[in-house]
């Protein structure tokens, strides 16, 4: 099963409307959490600056190698290729939308991370758009990004949210270090690491401070019908929507809270809540810019080599303080920063793991 942006409970919640107002959005829920998604585990150009001392400067960094296609509302993969690197606008938003977010999310791992791509060699960036009908959901499948339309009625399509995109792109970076077990905690920490770099690339292509982001993920895919401003909030788990339909927004920000379930992989959705409170105070903490301090941070320990496929909160929050302590000291302000995130949401206590 491929990783997708809308959980599976949200969809299941929709599919049980009975109102005939929401009759559409009912039936495209239920299609969409029946259709298969299968999971199949350099370019460079040329940027001008200015030196210090004003010269002109030219130098050469990777750049992106993109491929959209359509799938023609059909729920079949790849689809048909109409835009490569080299082409113009299509002047179809879903293409041209999906397109730049590819781009802008390529542009994030590079300017923050240094990493070529996912896979951090200049891998090409593939995507589908138009994928069924009425689908309503956004995923990973181990090969490229599928993006479908949306109902209309409480989703409008997905392509437009760089978060969304860059999340999904995120599990390409995650599955090339090694992976993190889809289930439990490691799976939260897997859509956790995904919805962060997600709202860092967001962040990055708007140039935002930590106080300026919105923090939201998802932000834009409802309709106007709906209450609710995201998908997920990693400044305050829990907020994000509360609508007749939809329901309240499940996530827990701290681990009092922790939802004990076994639907949705062990509450891989839900409980992603905790890391990603445990992030975003790790980065007001720091201010600046999140991607150059917490998300180097969060980075380093995703790809130090280090970290167990079936990884816990705790195993997490460890890797997290190691690399700050490698990258900045023992006694730096960033260590101090992911210590204070992580006793924030419950998971360490003066330092010492909380046990679950």
């Amino acid at each position: 099963m491929g990783h997708a942006i809308v959980p599976p409970y949200l969809l299941a919640r929709i599919a049980a409307v009975q109102e005939p107002q929401w009759s559409r959005a009912a039936q495209a829920a239920r299609s969409t959490l029946a259709a298969p998604r299968d999971y199949r585990p350099v370019r460079s150009r040329l940027r001008l600056s200015i030196d210090a001392q004003g010269s002109l400067v030219a130098e050469t960094t990777p750049a992106p190698d993109r491929e959209i296609s359509d799938a023609q509302r059909r729920e079949v993969l790849p689809g048909v290729r109409v835009r490569g690197e080299d082409d113009p606008p299509t002047g179809d938003v879903a293409v041209d939308e999906a397109f730049d977010g590819l781009g802008a999310t390529f542009d994030f791992l590079w300017d923050a991370f240094a990493r070529n791509s996912l896979d951090g060699a200049g891998g090409s960036l593939l995507a589908t758009v138009h994928y069924g009908r009425d689908y309503d959901n956004a995923f990973w499948n181990g090969e490229r990004m599928v993006f479908g339309d949306g109902d209309g009625e409480v989703f409008t399509g997905f392509t437009g949210s760089l978060t969304v995109i860059a999340h999904e792109l995120a599990h390409g970076v995650i599955d090339d270090e090694g992976g993190l077990e889809y289930q439990g905690q490691s799976g939260a920490l897997n859509e956790s690491i995904a919805d962060v770099f997600g709202a860092l690339a967001e962040q990055h292509h708007r140039g935002q401070t930590v106080e300026e982001a919105s923090w939201l993920i998802g932000e834009g895919i409802f309709t106007d019908a709906v209450q609710g401003t995201a998908l997920r909030s990693l400044s305050a788990p829990g907020t994000a929507y509360d609508d007749d339909v939809l329901g309240r927004d499940p996530q827990p920000g701290h681990m009092r809270d922790y939802v004990d379930t076994r639907d949705d992989n062990g509450g891989v959705h839900i409980n992603s809540g905790i890391p990603n409170h445990a992030f975003y105070l790790t980065a007001m903490e720091l201010g600046g810019r999140a991607w150059e301090r917490a998300g180097l941070i969060w980075y380093r320990a995703l790809t130090a080599g280090t970290l167990s496929p079936t990884a816990d909160f705790a195993a997490f929050a460890r890797a997290t303080v190691a690399a700050a302590v490698a990258e900045y000291g023992e006694e730096s302000e960033e260590v101090l920063a992911v210590r204070t995130g992580w006793t924030g949401v419950g998971v360490t206590a003066d330092g010492t793991d909380t046990e679950r």
